[in-house]
């Protein structure tokens, strides 16, 4: 088994990686070549949550499960809020192959199934991009729209608006103005990325135009919510899995509330492989609800693993 440490994993797989790694993913998903396993998610008190999300890609050739949480009082102790492990194992005979960690894999994973749903669901002359969050992942977000996309401004709101200068250091490094704007205008916007860890919606319908594509990154687990139901509710919307979509994902809250059915949710994999010809007007509302699938840990960590070994790196182990 061959141990990947978190130090490495910045040097093994871009941000062109994750995306490719992605969309191969959603395609493979699709076509009924990969499923997700059920995901576990506990909370531990506190803000602290923990799970695991695994699945099988027959295409791939890969099996294997993400295990970790989310842990609020680890910037107190100088490491990241969210910790994650990723396992691999042989399909065929079930052996562990790789231990990877699963950190900053998440972030690109979740940045670059952002981007695949701006790319493919946006308008094409969108100019404006919001952002509703300005934590952690935020700056893995706006880097990823910004490398399929063509933007002249960002908008950002959080609700701890001191956080923003960081976002707008990135906007910055990008060469795009920013500001920070109440969310009522984020109607400015052609697409929205949100990426909060909200018990409670924040963006509302009337904070959103027609022709607007969302993509609300931040909804993982029951109970939390991003955006109103009213506003999912008024939106074609598309998901990485519907199964998760209606049980921990934005969904949740208009399923519960019967404004929306899982038949309304098109996988964003059929998009990609042409099954579902995705945007159907310039005034429609699309929402991306990203819940996040264990076959996407899967595939950017196996990126990890054979650059890992082609470059004859990471600690190679007997169990």
């Amino acid at each position: 088994m061959l141990i990947v440490p978190e130090a490495l994993i910045a040097d093994l797989v871009s941000a062109q990686d994750a995306y490719d790694a992605v969309a191969a993913t959603f395609a493979a998903m699709a076509r009924d070549q990969a499923y997700n396993f059920p995901v576990v998610r506990e909370a531990l008190g506190e803000g602290r949550q923990y799970g695991f999300k695994s699945g099988l890609d027959r295409a791939g050739g890969m099996l294997g499960v993400k295990a970790g949480g989310y842990f609020p009082g680890n910037m107190a102790r100088g490491i990241t809020n969210h910790q994650s492990t990723v396992y691999l194992f042989d399909p065929d005979s079930g052996r562990p192959t790789a231990m990877v960690g699963g950190n900053l894999l998440t972030a690109l994973r979740t940045a670059a199934a952002s981007a695949l749903s701006i790319d493919r669901l946006a308008r094409r002359e969108a100019r404006v991009l919001g952002m509703v969050g300005a934590g952690h992942q935020a700056g893995f977000q706006l880097r990823a729209a910004a490398r399929v996309r063509q933007w002249d401004r960002v908008i950002g709101w959080n609700l701890h608006p001191e956080m923003l200068p960081k976002l707008a250091e990135v906007a910055a490094e990008l060469g795009l103005p920013f500001e920070a704007v109440p969310l009522e205008r984020m109607a400015e916007a052609d697409a929205i990325i949100t990426i909060t860890s909200s018990p409670a919606a924040s963006l509302m319908a009337g904070h959103v135009r027609a022709g607007t594509h969302l993509a609300c990154m931040g909804t993982d687990t029951k109970g939390k919510q991003e955006v109103e139901t009213a506003l999912v509710a008024k939106a074609r919307l598309f998901t990485d899995e519907v199964a998760q979509s209606v049980t921990i994902g934005e969904a949740q809250h208009a399923m519960a509330a019967g404004l929306v059915a899982a038949g309304d949710i098109t996988p964003l994999g059929a998009v990609l492989t042409g099954a579902d010809a995705g945007r159907r007007s310039a005034e429609e509302i699309t929402l991306f609800d990203g819940t996040g699938v264990g076959l996407q840990d899967l595939a950017v960590a196996a990126v990890a693993v054979a650059r890992a070994r082609e470059r004859g790196l990471g600690i190679e182990v007997a169990l």
